[in-house]
């Protein structure tokens, strides 16, 4: 999974990325810091591996991935080229999803690019942006699709749709929140719209929020309402803290985020909240040799799940014997769940559930 993070320049992009990937990109108080986009890796916390690990004490111990790309601060024309717009563009089209970062803290020390604290301003700033990049694309593919529908009258149909979607997008409303039939996803699904990617809206607050009520901030309201209208997700989320948090030990930390109220860090928040947009789950593999996760598209049949760890095992797929996580733990070892005949053998046509263990059986 690749989640982008985008904001306006100076507010609390780039504190927060360090913070969530300790990956000590420059972060300073004026516009356009970030020149190149950076990218951190980081491992997605999950309980259920690290239990797998005590079972079996393995070799190698390996969790699934995220990877951040921190992408430099966008600006009002953007889609023409401002502020070398076109380059932050084309790192937003690599990502799977945008984690939008929004001020809502007020601190006169801090320079804000327009001179004032607005978050729906801002949202519509870069939201226009990749709306006004995706009506160049619509354009040229229905030019496209009119070339092609004098011979074939059957994409009649198809230029209908694309410019019922260029209106929705003249009308400031970005690709995410258009209908899609599921013929129109089709139609549409190899064209690379920025503003149809799935958005986390991080509300960057203040600390004094989160020891009071998020719910009093009004700017984080404005940002709550925006999301629910146009069914992104939002985030209410402090960079200083995860600064603050980044560097300590897991019982400082969990002592810290209890202190304000919280249960889990902004990163575990984020990472959780972009597995549920993409549509992702994990499965396990575990032995002496090494425990891993997987991370795979929800509705993934056994053989492609197979396939994610060698290319071989989907092509020569014989069946996969799985049991879930809580089972196996109720058992406590893999001989006492087969004793209860509690691994299953499972064919090609089993859909992966979350938190399957499996052990794929394949011959080439």
């Amino acid at each position: 999974m690749k989640l982008g993070m985008v904001g306006l320049p100076n507010v609390g992009k780039s504190t927060l990325f360090n913070a969530l990937t300790n990956a000590g990109a420059e972060s300073a108080n004026y516009p356009f810091c970030t020149i190149e986009k950076n990218i951190g890796i980081v491992s997605v916390p999950d309980e259920r591996l690290d239990a797998l690990a005590k079972m079996y004490e393995p070799d190698k111990f390996t969790p699934a991935t995220l990877e951040f790309v921190d992408i430099a601060g966008l600006v009002k024309g953007a889609s023409k080229g401002e502020g070398l717009g076109n380059k932050f563009l084309g790192d937003i089209r690599e990502v799977d999803a945008i984690v939008h970062v929004v001020r809502c803290f007020e601190n006169i020390d801090v320079i804000h690019v327009d001179g004032e604290i607005n978050p729906s301003r801002d949202i519509e700033t870069i939201n226009l942006e990749l709306i006004f990049s995706d009506i160049e694309i619509i354009e040229r593919q229905i030019d496209r699709t009119k070339k092609a529908a004098k011979g074939d009258k059957s994409l009649l149909a198809t230029i209908d749709f694309l410019e019922r979607l260029k209106a929705h997008l003249e009308n400031g409303k970005s690709a995410r929140s258009f209908d899609f039939t599921d013929d129109e996803k089709e139609i549409i699904k190899q064209t690379p719209l920025l503003s149809a990617k799935p958005v986390i809206y991080a509300a960057n607050l203040c600390e004094d929020d989160f020891k009071n009520n998020i719910e009093s901030n009004k700017n984080y309201l404005i940002v709550k309402a925006i999301a629910e209208e146009e069914h992104s997700a939002v985030l209410p989320i402090c960079a200083q803290i995860e600064a603050e948090i980044s560097d300590m030990s897991p019982e400082d930390k969990e002592m810290f985020l209890s202190d304000l109220g919280l249960e889990v860090s902004g990163l575990n928040r984020i990472i959780k909240e972009g597995y549920s947009l993409l549509g992702l789950i994990s499965y396990l593999t575990a032995g002496k040799p090494e425990v891993r996760a997987w991370t795979i598209k929800r509705g993934t049949k056994a053989p492609q799940a197979a396939g994610k760890i060698h290319t071989d095992f989907e092509k020569g797929f014989i069946r996969a014997e799985v049991i879930s996580f809580d089972d196996l733990m109720e058992c406590g070892t893999m001989a006492a769940a087969k004793e209860k005949g509690l691994v299953r053998l499972e064919g090609k046509e089993y859909v992966m559930q979350d938190g399957d263990i499996v052990l794929f059986r394949f011959n080439v």
